[in-house]
């Protein structure tokens, strides 16, 4: 029986136009598009997407619970896996998309865990948030031998603070109500004066904004603060 195949498709920060060449060709003809919702409201992926899904396009919508807990979670990603399966063993490809790059903190990966010994797979790399926040900065992450790090900020807060001492250019995701932890962290490492906060990079409602100058205890979801600890030598 010949099945159809998955295609794990990032659809980059915000802008529909950052959407590789590549991801445009396989959403303007997939047959089925599936994404995530989280707690049954719009999906950000689709929206991005949006300009490129043809009409005839199925739609194939995994409602995700947004919890602390991981299980509902798990039970979300069996059961859009379970359906996805069902529309390949019908001979039907599937396009998944996915925010930023699928293998980077991206949804498709835990699909990708439950189908890729089953099913042919594809995965199409995207424009990331972090590298999209430092062209909005109009700043380099790193050069020549500086270590850049990723960090989301649901570290323990000392793991957080040893990470940031031992890195010349840092993006710390993940903010959203752990904002006065970060901010307490980078107050006590004399680094918050160095620090931005990009807010939904490339949408049409991008803001970037000195930390300093950030009152609220909470983030936006889609927010990026990027941190410079280093010396510029580019």
């Amino acid at each position: 029986m010949v099945t159809g195949t998955l295609h794990g498709v990032g659809v980059g920060p915000g802008d529909p136009d950052l959407i590789t060449l590549k991801a445009w060709k396989l959403i303007a003809n997939a047959p089925v598009i599936a994404y995530l919702a989280a707690n049954g409201q719009d999906s950000t992926a689709r929206d991005i997407a949006k300009p490129h899904i043809p009409a005839s396009a199925r739609h194939l919508v995994i409602d995700m619970p947004m919890r602390v807990e991981r299980e509902p979670g798990e039970r979300a990603y069996d059961a859009g896996a379970a359906a996805i399966a069902a529309e390949l063993d019908r001979g039907h490809d599937v396009v998944m998309l996915c925010e930023g790059d699928p293998f980077f903190y991206g949804s498709f990966m835990y699909i990708f865990a439950r189908l890729a010994k089953r099913y042919a797979c594809v995965v199409v790399p995207g424009v990331t948030s972090i590298t999209a926040s430092a062209a909005s900065l109009r700043r380099p992450l790193s050069a020549r031998n500086e270590v850049v790090k990723v960090l989301p900020a649901t570290l323990p807060e000392d793991r957080l603070r040893d990470e940031l001492m031992t890195a010349e250019s840092a993006a710390i995701i993940k903010v959203g109500r752990h904002l006065p932890k970060v901010r307490n962290i980078l107050g006590m490492l004399h680094l918050a004066a160095n620090a931005h906060v990009i807010v939904k990079a490339t949408h049409a409602d991008e803001a970037v904004t000195p930390l300093l100058a950030i009152t609220e205890d909470k983030l936006p979801y889609f927010s990026t603060i990027l941190v410079y600890t280093g010396a510029e030598t580019w």
